[in-house]
């Protein structure tokens, strides 16, 4: 006895073990059709690094971005689409095979035009079918892959020149040879782990003959270096086997960056631009590279070589040739001279012709795509490419809430989360200029606070009054000159309205909106001489300010305490004060595992625990890509990494939920990542999110909504992520479990809007459905599944297709129940498509799973702004049950029509001597018929006039869809309607009892089948 008791209480503690295993939910289960939207915008796009056309087919032409991925047109650059989104969004170069021109594309990722912000690629991928698929084909760690050549006599023998590592140094540079398709590869050319492949060209008549240039670089935090021994042009005339060097007439010394173009129709003739201390500019070679004579060294050509450095040949006229630039440089007279390209955003990185015609040109510039039809003389902007950088984000408590944001290159906006007919170029509003980065909305005025590059200019934007002031703090007399980093922090409290703060390499706070300032803190930064370097650029001197560093990057002060504020710098220090800046801890030394001076680039104050903060720690400008986060309960004391294997790319941002402390939100350089465990797990977000550099996260309060300013995509919205705050382990053991949801506003906003052109980017808006989100331990698979939504009674109201996966589910109800049956006639009558609405209260829920039936209770709100009263919502919904039955009472009196008309029609065929009975019910019928529905035209030019059920059907559509009691005209008018359909109705039964009653007598006296008609409740169940 005693052994069976021990045996079973084992049982029972194994089955309990079991069933208390943790449930670990990932992608798709985690997140079910959760899913991110884009709004844009597009009207300021984004970088473009590289453009391809199709060498056969005009229509055809790709774009690659600097973080927002590639893009396919099938008509002429009129219009893009996404067919990169999986993958690394950073593009350095795009090749179409010219053998397989509509199916092989190989793309290499990792910007090239090596600004500062920069992203990075993962390496080379190839696609098979046009760009549907794409296949990873190696070079993982070879962060930019400049160009790929293909031979155009044999697909397997392909060329990969990569430039390799920005911030370090990098033995994956050098030119690589496959002849098997990408199999094997072999590197050809190698200088050292500085210098890599900046231009790599193949002659088009002679596959054997390449010419590589190489480029020496190296960029810092604080400094870029262009040039050095190791830059040259090099040359090969046995397919890679062996380079020389081919400097006859280059300038002396050392040169930097060099562009190359070989002119497709004439290959004897090459371009390049060199740059070098002396003699610098465009060079010409009329013997494919034996010699070369410098013709040009205008500032068009030479400005900013490492961000500049592309040449492009027309391809039938070896003497128009196009430099990329500030404006774009055209020449027409073989290099000798040149002038701008017509009207379009600055910086130019790279220009295609059309195939057919050369005066057809394409343009990839800092703000997108350009167009031109006259040679360039003028442009016309592709308006669908959301490839907007935003470097910082931030959200108002508007409704519906705005958006604020800079851009890279492209000022400073804010635009609605949402807008009637979709998120336009019209809706957003510009607030500042350059390259943007924080913009903050006061919390209570309409004032907006935005800055230009580097703190050059911080402005005070008054909407309201249309008055802007700037507001920057200025070096005081006595004290040292002030740092701002190029992306200068602004925060604004959330206990002082009119308090703002900002960095230099001091927190500077003000009190009053930023009229004075007081500073708060002595320098935060390790302030070494070293990392100040007032020159930059190596070969070609660069100051942009750009590289300003020793900077704060990062203030957070403390939700709970106005008192705590956190700065993180651009060299590694985090510091902490509790006394609102009279006294500074300096935290670094207690942070684990992150190398010395990694830039600190966010920190989060939490808003659960005033001791806890987040913080997100970027080394990449270190050379080092792994992502370092960590969490503090203790003021800083002590750190706990974050970090698992899960997360990929080097961190940026994190967000902490406001309700859920184990809620945290991850931006890296590839995309979003979400833990719900307090980061002892990750999962990233690919629901219709891309691969793209997430650079700042921020949660609006109201509507739960998560909001990322990216990289390269503009702004996504994941809309209320409050599910994801109720997930634990006990309720992950249940088999099923419905989320809580807050009750649904049934919006009645109008207005008018969606002017947009179908060749117009416009944002999506926010689903304005119920969602019924629930949780499934198991897939469903066998059996029955249904889900319904019934009134309190336990009346089904209407049945949803039901979610089936493993995970969270999440299924859209409109609010409104069963369309009325239609009666049956020839043209369409869209206004009997709709379902009326449901009023507002609680409903239930029934979700069928075998034999198990699961309840929830959902509950609708009228929208809070509205101005109908209670009595006018009673009267709309009166007036609409009616003409339903209305619309119902006409489709079964059509029914009743219809089936004795068919039979009498066949009973004509049939029988001649039931000609006189037969002809007689046609003809009443149809004369009836023709009076209560359409039954002749084609709905368009043949329109016939509406009958009965088409005005029915038009009245009711209006009165279902609407909030407002109806009209004295729509009363009026379906008191008409009903006369009518009365008299139909009265019409049919003299019929019954005269024609159609020969018509059954002579049915039954030939022993022929008879009339069927069903009853109206079995007719409207069909």
């Amino acid at each position: 006895m005693y052994r069976k008791l021990t045996i079973a209480c084992m049982v029972i503690a194994m089955s309990l073990s079991i069933q208390a295993q943790e449930i670990v939910l990932k992608g798709k289960e985690l997140f079910g059709n959760l899913e991110a939207r884009h709004i844009g915008p597009a009207l300021m796009s984004g970088r473009i690094i590289d453009l391809q056309n199709h060498p056969t087919n005009d229509r055809i032409i790709y774009a690659g971005a600097a973080g927002g991925g590639v893009w396919k047109s099938t008509n002429g650059g009129a219009s893009f689409s996404p067919i990169f989104d999986k993958h690394a969004q950073s593009i350095g170069a795009i090749a179409i095979d010219p053998n397989d021109p509509d199916n092989t594309i190989w793309v290499g990722t990792g910007e090239i035009w090596t600004r500062n912000s920069v992203s990075i690629g993962d390496g080379l991928y190839k696609s098979n079918d046009g760009g549907a698929n794409w296949k990873k084909i190696g070079f993982d760690k070879s962060e930019r892959i400049s160009s790929i050549q293909i031979n155009p006599k044999n697909s397997n023998e392909i060329y990969v020149g990569v430039l390799g590592a920005l911030w370090g140094d990098s033995e994956e540079r050098g030119v690589y040879k496959t002849t098997d398709g990408g199999k094997t590869w072999n590197k050809v050319l190698y200088i050292d782990a500085k210098t890599g492949i900046n231009d790599l060209v193949m002659d088009p008549d002679n596959p054997a003959i390449l010419y590589a240039a190489m480029w020496e670089f190296r960029r810092t935090a604080w400094g870029f270096n262009s040039g050095g021994p190791n830059s040259a042009l090099y040359k090969s005339t046995d397919s890679g086997k062996t380079w020389n060097k081919i400097h006859n007439g280059f300038p002396e010394g050392d040169l930097g960056r060099l562009a190359i173009a070989i002119a497709p129709s004439n290959p004897s003739i090459i371009y390049t631009v060199i740059e070098s201390k002396k003699d610098k500019g465009l060079y010409r070679s009329d013997d494919a590279g034996a010699s070369w004579k410098l013709l040009n060294g205008d500032f068009g050509l030479v400005v900013r070589p490492f961000y500049f450095s592309r040449i492009v040949v027309d391809p039938k006229n070896p003497d128009i040739l196009v430099k990329g630039g500030l404006f774009g440089s055209i020449s027409r007279d073989g290099g000798k001279t040149f002038k701008n390209l017509g009207n379009m955003h600055a910086d130019i990185h790279d220009i295609v012709f059309d195939i057919h015609n050369s005066d057809r040109m394409y343009v990839g510039t800092d703000g997108g795509v350009y167009r031109s039809w006259d040679g360039g003389a003028t442009m016309d902007m592709v308006d669908n490419l959301p490839l907007s950088q935003f470097y910082h984000i931030s959200v108002d408590n508007q409704e519906p809430y705005n958006i604020y944001g800079g851009l890279q290159d492209n000022g400073s906006w804010y635009g609605p989360s949402t807008s009637p007919g979709g998120i336009e170029a019209r809706d957003w509003k510009s607030v500042g200029y350059g390259d943007g980065f924080r913009v903050l909305k006061h919390p209570k005025e309409h004032i907006i606070y935005s800055e230009m590059q580097g703190a050059q200019s911080v402005w005070r934007y008054d909407v309201t009054k249309n008055k802007v002031k700037d507001i920057k703090p200025l070096q005081i007399k006595g004290e040292a000159e002030l740092r701002f980093n190029w992306n200068a922090p602004i925060a604004i409290s959330e206990h002082q309205a009119d308090r703002i703060y900002i960095g230099s390499q001091f927190v500077h706070i003000s009190n009053d909106k930023g009229d004075t300032w007081t500073k708060i803190s002595p320098d935060l930064t390790t302030n070494d001489p070293a990392k100040q370097d007032k020159e930059s650029g190596g070969i070609s001197t660069d100051k942009s300010g750009a590289e300003t560093h020793t900077t704060i990057f990062t203030i957070a002060e403390s939700p709970i305490d106005e008192n705590i504020i956190w700065v993180g710098t651009d060299d590694g220090n985090v510091q902490i004060t509790k006394d609102g800046g009279k006294t500074w801890q300096n935290k670094t030394s207690n942070i684990q595992g992150v190398p010395a001076h990694t830039w600190v680039y966010h920190i989060e104050a939490s808003v659960h625990h005033k001791g806890t903060a987040y913080a997100v720690f970027d080394g990449h400008t270190q050379n080092d890509m792994k992502p370092y986060v960590y969490k503090t309960t203790d003021y800083g004391d002590t750190w706990t990494s974050l970090v698992t294997d899960d997360i990929v790319g080097f961190a940026r941002n994190i967000q902490e939920d406001y309700e859920n402390k184990d809620l945290l939100y991850l931006g890296t350089e590839f995309g979003l990542f979400i833990t719900i465990d307090g980061g002892k797990h990750w999962s990233r977000f690919t629901n219709n999110m891309p691969a793209t550099a997430v650079h700042f996260i921020d949660l609006q309060k109201k509507t739960n909504d998560l909001v990322m300013g990216t990289h390269g995509r503009g702004i996504i919205i994941i809309d209320d992520i409050s599910p994801l705050r109720q997930i634990n382990q006990s309720m992950l053991q249940k088999n099923v479990h419905f989320f809580d949801s807050k009750p649904m506003v049934i919006k009645e906003e109008g207005g008018f809007g969606g002017g947009s052109t179908e060749l117009q980017f416009v944002g999506d808006n926010p689903p304005s459905n119920a969602q019924i989100i629930y949780y499934l331990k198991k897939r469903h698979t066998f059996g029955k599944m249904k889900l319904e939504i019934a009134d309190m009674n336990g009346n089904v109201l209407v049945d949803l297709t039901p979610g089936k996966s493993k995970g969270i589910n999440i299924v859209s109800w409109n609010y409104r129940t069963k369309a009325p049956k239609v009666a049956a006639g020839k043209t369409f009558t869209f206004g009997g498509f709709t379902a009326p609405r449901v009023p507002a209260g609680t409903y239930k829920v029934l979700l069928t799973k075998g034999k198990k039936t699961y309840e929830s209770l959902i509950t609708l709100q009228n929208d809070p702004t509205s101005i109908i009263t209670s009595e006018e919502r009673i009267a709309q919904q009166k007036v609409t049950t009616a003409l339903f039955n209305d619309m119902e009472t006409l489709a079964y009196l059509v029914y009743q029509i219809d089936q004795p008309l068919q039979r009498a029609r066949q009973l004509l065929k049939e029988d001649p001597a039931a000609k006189k009975v037969a002809t007689q019910a046609i003809t009443a019928l149809e004369e009836l018929k023709n009076s209560l529905v359409v039954t002749s035209g084609d709905n368009y030019v043949n329109e016939a006039e509406p009958q009965l059920r088409e005005k029915l059907a038009d009245l009711y559509g209006d009165v279902a869809n609407q909030f407002e009691k109806p009209s004295a005209a729509q009363l009026e008018n379906k008191e008409v309607l009903e006369t009518r359909l009365k008299k139909g109705s009265t019409a049919f039964e003299t019929i019954s009892k005269k024609q159609l009653a020969k018509l059954t007598k002579y049915l039954a006296k030939k022993q022929l089948p008879p009339i069927e008609v069903s009853n109206k409740t079995d007719f409207l169940k069909k």
